[in-house]
């Protein structure tokens, strides 16, 4: 249903211009389902994995519509943008996060009744239909509109009583544009975590509205729930610092799945002597057929367009990453590798554990980050308010307006 190539997304970008304005901004919210999807723009999967990146979208939208017009759309951009800049400032919450999973799958696992609640969520038969309807849909497509994945994760935590990790554990295995970012910390907005004290609740009456009658769950969903009580938010630390390569520096350009638009990278293209296609991430366990489906097909794609950008050798690499750098290396005359950022999740775990694998090979990797990310990270401390209230200047130093 949703093609993994840039083709396709600049396509749907293209398709969706028109409707970016005032109509996204009256329409966004309704949940038609899967058969009409044209309130929306679809682009999650392409965003996250950076076959179209933010800066192209926003621009695209910014040429054809005002800022102020088109207001909410780019708020949502800047949401994904504002969710990473955050977990990058507290990493340390995607490893709590991990931790707290496997203790609450082995928890349910021991209590049969939970077990089972936990086994009808994920086939979609709880005897709620809408939830239901929506659990089969996203583990067939890969996909649910924005607004089901808020009432989704509520009736999760709220009503069924599950544990929040294990909804967005199903979710992240599930996506096509399962990000560790926006994932986990949208779960943890609704279950009262992120701003503590300040949960989403799912309303019979808001759902039955912004489905078009289509559900109504009236009497079967706790509206009245209280927010979820966790450990202490640490405060923000210091960004990495991103690296500023030499025009002429000979380097391997190394792809990896969580940024697949080599050819827009702050990067002199006669630098890059060779390109290495990085396997699909396999840390996170249990990722869902389609969407290593959705991964393998866009890291293909991009290897054939770093081939046509750069006009050097494209290789794979296999199991044995330092053998297969070390010989791309070699060919390419160089002893520096460089890679699009990767942000806190499972593939920043790989790289620290390649980096690591590296040392006394006399190979350097280092990351260059995106001019979009160095503008917008700074302001995502805290709230989202902080970050979008600096959007209209951030976008100008962008260039954008």
């Amino acid at each position: 249903m949703i093609p993994a190539t840039r083709t396709e997304a600049l396509s749907r970008l293209e398709t969706f211009l028109p409707r970016a304005a005032s109509a996204y901004s009256r329409d966004r919210n309704y949940d038609r389902g899967p058969r009409d999807r044209t309130n929306v723009s679809v682009l999650s999967p392409y965003i996250r994995h950076r076959l179209v990146t933010e800066a192209e979208v926003v621009r695209a939208v910014l040429g054809r519509h005002r800022i102020s017009a088109a207001e909410k759309f780019v708020e949502e951009i800047c949401w994904r943008t504002y969710w990473k800049g955050w977990l990058e400032h507290r990493p340390s919450i995607w490893t709590a996060y991990l931790d707290e999973l496997n203790f609450d799958r082995a928890s349910v696992a021991r209590q049969p009744e939970r077990r089972d609640m936990l086994a009808d969520a994920e086939r979609g038969t709880t005897g709620i239909a809408a939830f239901d309807i929506w659990s089969r849909e996203l583990a067939e497509t890969g996909y649910l509109h924005n607004h089901a994945r808020m009432w989704f994760a509520s009736i999760w935590i709220f009503t069924l009583g599950l544990p929040w990790t294990l909804g967005a554990d199903y979710f992240y295995r599930h996506l096509l544009d399962g990000d560790p970012a926006s994932n986990t910390l949208s779960w943890r907005w609704v279950a009262g975590l992120h701003t503590p004290g300040k949960h989403y609740v799912a309303e019979a009456s808001n759902i039955r509205k912004f489905t078009d009658g289509r559900f109504d769950v009236t009497g079967e969903l706790n509206e009245t729930p209280a927010p979820l009580d966790g450990a202490a938010i640490p405060e923000a630390s210091r960004l990495r610092t991103p690296l500023n390569v030499a025009p002429d520096t000979p380097v391997v350009l190394l792809v990896g799945e969580n940024d697949l638009a080599p050819e827009s990278l702050p990067l002199a293209a006669k630098s890059v002597k060779a390109v290495a296609i990085l396997p699909p991430d396999t840390t996170y366990r249990d990722l869902a057929p389609n969407v290593v489906a959705f991964r393998m097909a866009a890291l293909d794609d991009a290897a054939a367009r770093a081939e046509r950008a750069f006009k050097v050798p494209v290789v794979r690499v296999g199991e044995d990453a330092v053998a297969a750098l070390r010989l791309a290396a070699r060919k390419a005359g160089t002893d520096r590798m460089v890679i699009a950022e990767v942000p806190v999740g499972p593939a920043r775990t790989t790289i620290d554990d390649l980096v690591s694998d590296l040392a006394g090979t006399g190979l350097t990797l280092s990351e260059l980050r995106r001019p979009w990310d160095a503008a917008f990270w700074p302001h995502a401390k805290r709230g989202f308010f902080q970050l979008k209230s600096r959007i209209p200047e951030t976008l100008e130093r962008l260039e954008m307006l």
